[in-house]
């Protein structure tokens, strides 16, 4: 009798060892579902959070003078070749900076190839490739011309990389100069090769 009674108490215990283990793996299933799902969520966040900086601006850039407000024009530059330079603002900021920013158009049914005069001929510059950093303003008033700025490392602060413009085809461009004293609203913008423009200062 106490044979029969201690093996129904083994097979007790042993029954609600298998039931608690049971609770205890469905437990742990669950939360490896979940791991899942959380593991499975989260390229899809990384992927979200770098197609978002894919979507803006770049190259040339960064946000601001890359991209500008095309519903103004101060001035339309033709030139010989097809090239055209539609200007659309000229900016001053708090640093003492003015930024020039503009597209340059291919009117053109055909590609057309960046001028290397563009990118002026200091040693500084040209290793920095195809760029803008040949243009300059004119202050007519003061009788003085600015130059594109510099960064520390001789880099000019303008487009670079414009080898190229498709038929057609447009790319946003600027460039940032020293500004005129602040009595001065206008300057000539001087881009080589291309006619001379007298735009407003705002």
């Amino acid at each position: 009798m106490s044979n029969r009674c201690g093996t129904a108490a083994h097979r007790a215990v042993a029954g609600a060892a298998a039931v608690t283990l049971a609770v205890l793996l469905s437990g742990c299933g669950g939360d490896g579902e979940g791991g899942n799902d959380k593991a499975g969520r989260e390229p899809e966040k990384a992927g979200s959070a770098s197609a978002a900086p894919s979507g803006q601006p770049a190259p040339d850039g960064d946000d601001g003078p890359t991209v500008p407000d095309t519903s103004k024009t101060l001035a339309t530059i033709n030139s010989s070749d097809g090239f055209q330079f539609v200007v659309h603002s000229a900016v001053r900021d708090s640093g003492g900076f003015l930024t020039v920013s503009g597209t340059l158009k291919n009117t053109t049914s055909q590609l057309l190839v960046g001028k290397a005069q563009w990118s002026g001929t200091e040693v500084n510059v040209t290793r920095t490739g195809p760029s803008f950093a040949g243009a300059t303003l004119v202050d007519k008033t003061e009788k003085k011309r600015y130059y594109v700025l510099r960064d520390t490392e001789g880099y000019p602060l303008t487009t670079t990389g414009v080898t190229s413009v498709k038929a057609g085809g447009s790319v946003a461009v600027f460039a940032q100069f020293p500004a005129p004293p602040a009595s001065v609203s206008q300057v000539d913008l001087q881009i080589p090769l291309m006619p001379v423009a007298t735009i407003e200062i705002s």
